[in-house]
């Protein structure tokens, strides 16, 4: 009998579902699994008629973070597996990233390490109350990664940022919510981010993509630069199709289609 692959995709009415499918390993983030997440990141990227991104896991934990076992079975070879691991990886997150369609993220349960940072990617991110995130990196003598140490800070502020990374102290669901590390928790996480991610994928594409490439911009950029991204979008985004339905639609009192 052959393995449960390592990643689950699936697609629905322009929604891609990605969920990471090692619940026996907790998750965590093997060879193949990163594989499988990068190539499910350049499909989501490439193909036009995924309009959103849904991103979850299997079973009673999001994820562990990287597969130890692997490393440690790896011996002398684990700074080359680290790398391997680190460039697959680390390629999958900018896919997702920059892509131009939203990522919501479920966070089924406790998310640790890498799982942190998979977590921290969405631009709506909705958890169990169960759910708890850990930076966990330290703890085992290790440095972040996929991402982690740009995207704390960002979050939920340098200082407390700090705090999260050196001590790894765990941070429960609604403290999580709090401060900013998540959108809000949910009974059925599962069931709300699927709801949320199948209205996105039937709203206007490419408003949505330029409004989250602003908003990453936004970071690394002054205000009248901003602005000048600003300007340059919204013009972009009334001569195109999306925003010519969306004033119509406004005028006539009705629901638009994006579609």
């Amino acid at each position: 009998m052959n393995p449960p692959p390592p990643l689950l995709f699936t697609r629905e009415s322009g929604l891609a579902r990605i969920t990471l499918n090692r619940p026996d390993a907790a998750n965590t983030l093997n060879p193949e699994m990163s594989r499988a997440l990068f190539d499910a990141a350049i499909e989501c990227d490439e193909d036009a008629s995924i309009r959103a991104v849904l991103l979850t896991g299997n079973g009673p934990l999001f994820c562990g973070g990287g597969d130890i076992h692997g490393f440690a079975a790896a011996g002398a070879r684990v700074s080359h597996l680290a790398k391997e691991m680190t460039t697959i990886l680390h390629g999958a997150v900018s896919r997702l990233a920059r892509m131009g369609k939203p990522l919501v993220v479920a966070v089924n349960g406790p998310a640790a390490g890498a799982g942190l940072s998979l977590a921290m990617l969405g631009d709506i991110v909705i958890a169990a109350p169960a759910a708890h995130f850990t930076v966990a990196y330290t703890a085992i003598g290790l440095t972040p990664d996929l991402g982690a140490s740009w995207l704390l800070p960002r979050l939920v502020g340098l200082r407390r940022a700090q705090e999260l990374a050196l001590t790894n102290r765990r941070v429960g669901a609604q403290e999580a919510a709090a401060i900013g590390l998540i959108t809000r928790v949910a009974d059925d996480p599962q069931a709300e981010a699927l709801t949320v991610a199948r209205t996105l994928a039937q709203g206007p594409g490419a408003a949505l993509a330029g409004t989250r490439a602003l908003l990453a911009r936004s970071l690394s950029t002054g205000l009248e630069e901003q602005m000048e991204w600003e300007a340059r979008a919204i013009a972009t985004a009334l001569r195109g199709v999306e925003g010519q339905e969306g004033i119509a639609a406004f005028l006539a009192k009705r629901a638009p289609d994006f579609s």
